[in-house]
């Protein structure tokens, strides 16, 4: 597993955690998993198996703060019990963006790139052309 209840403590207290669940981890759990399969949604030129199944300290570090801030606002739509839902607003934001910033190819993490079966590339495909010029007579 990519992330545990536990380690959610960094981003939302026990207490708080307890009261919103009313002790049900399967309410935390399933947080965790909607987070980790919208992240995994942003990271396609990546290798996500390797990014996802990483344990411990062989997780990437943004990876995992910003899975967390998905999973909090995942877990927090149910109740605002002691959080300040602005500031896991804009948590969450931030932590979108920068998912698309990725996959736009803006920001390259430090993640296994995923290669495609007798290819060796990514799968993807960039292209843009110049500003349009108009024409002056």
């Amino acid at each position: 597993m990519f992330l545990s209840i536990d380690e959610m403590k960094t981003h939302l207290y026990a207490e708080n955690i307890d009261i919103i669940s009313r002790g049900d981890d399967a309410i935390m759990t399933a947080a965790i998993d909607a987070a980790v399969a919208e992240a995994k949604g942003y990271l396609g030129a990546y290798d996500r198996g390797k990014v996802f199944t990483a344990e411990n300290n062989d997780r990437n570090a943004l990876v995992l703060m910003f899975v967390k801030d998905l999973a909090t606002w995942h877990f927090l739509v149910l109740c605002n019990a002691g959080s300040a839902m602005e500031l896991r607003q804009d948590r969450y934001d931030r932590a979108i963006g920068w998912f698309k910033a990725v996959q736009k190819g803006d920001v390259t993490p430090d993640l296994p790139v995923a290669e495609n079966e007798g290819t060796g590339g990514t799968g993807i495909i960039k292209f843009g052309s110049n500003k349009q010029k108009g024409q002056h007579f």
